[in-house]
């Protein structure tokens, strides 16, 4: 019978070492043609709400997926989540209903496990200092994904709330005792001092200028909502860089980071089309020298929900959580 799992049936199931794994076998899969994704599509009245289902199938898995995505900034107004997501998996070959999952447990899991995969493939490998503009949801589990792919020891951070940092830092004590959390005063100080930085926000203005830039850094830009007109880094960031995208058609039609910077002419769409699944599966270079500056730009795949919606549901069952129910009783 089908599977319902809540947010508190999924917390603590996995590891970080094991969804970082996942993920990275679906970029390798999509790239490789071993897996099939969806185009990103919206459905919206207005601007008010978008809804998104992001949809793949995956043989790897077992599953066929879709997570229906809201996006509804006024939310933050009214004291809920801006962004609420329900992820359906069935099985890919017979399509029977296979488990119903809350989506933000998983969403934050793989988005950080996404930016752990691009920094193995492209931060420089003595990186050491992670940067974060943002401590909110996204944060804890940066630090976790990426902590198993570079030998982190220091870890610096910014957001406008003082309260969102503290509590931030005694969860990362509580989990990662052996990393020093610093608060930074602006965004250009993570980025002046770090060797990784993960901008975690949902900015409707870049928070990270292409001027803060340094020699060897690379950039996890995977806060923003998908919507064009969010943006976290400026123009000059995008130029400065080399870019790597999750998925050129998702990059050049819902990030606002790409297609801002193509309306600027700072960039052109040339400069978004090397995705992260073409360097995971070994058809183009990760890092290709010390001093290059590398930015990962990623609006999210639904392939990656369905590879650890597989993950999670096999640990619940072998748990016993979640509730069966008979959907066509």
């Amino acid at each position: 019978m089908p599977l319902v799992l809540t947010r508190s049936d999924l917390t603590g199931l996995v590891t970080p070492a094991q969804v970082v794994q996942v993920v990275e076998h679906a970029f390798a899969d999509l790239a490789d043609g071993r897996a099939a994704q969806a185009p990103l599509a919206v459905a919206a009245m207005d601007e008010r709400a978008h809804f998104l289902p992001m949809t793949a199938v995956s043989p790897r898995a077992g599953l066929a997926g879709s997570k229906l995505l809201a996006d509804i900034p006024a939310n933050r107004e009214r004291g809920l989540p801006a962004q609420r997501s329900v992820l359906v998996l069935a099985d890919a070959d017979d399509g029977a209903p296979v488990a119903i999952l809350d989506g933000g447990h998983p969403t934050r899991l793989r988005t950080a496990a996404a930016s752990a995969v691009a920094t193995r493939w492209l931060a420089r490998p003595d990186a050491r200092v992670l940067g974060l503009v943002g401590a909110g949801g996204l944060a804890l589990e940066h630090v976790s994904a990426i902590a198993e792919v570079r030998p982190l020891e220091h870890v610096l951070v910014w957001s406008r709330s003082d309260a969102t940092v503290e509590a931030f830092a005694e969860r990362t004590a509580a989990r990662h005792p052996d990393l020093t959390v610093t608060r930074a005063d602006s965004p250009a100080c993570v980025v002046g001092s770090a060797d990784v930085v993960c901008t975690l926000t949902p900015a409707r203005e870049p928070v990270v200028r292409g001027a803060w830039l340094h020699p060897g850094l690379h950039l996890n830009v995977v806060g923003a909502p998908p919507r064009p007109d969010h943006r976290e880094v400026d123009g000059a960031a995008m130029a400065r860089a080399r870019v790597v995208v999750d998925s050129v058609s998702t990059a050049l039609h819902e990030s606002g980071d790409a297609v801002l910077a193509i309306a600027e002419g700072a960039i052109d769409e040339t400069a978004c089309r090397l995705e992260l699944g073409a360097v995971v599966a070994g058809r183009e270079p990760g890092r290709r020298s010390p001093d290059e500056v590398t930015l990962f730009d990623s609006v999210g795949l639904g392939i990656l929900d369905v590879a650890i919606g597989r993950l999670l549901v096999d640990a619940a069952r072998a748990s016993g959580r979640g509730l069966s129910v008979e959907l066509s009783a």
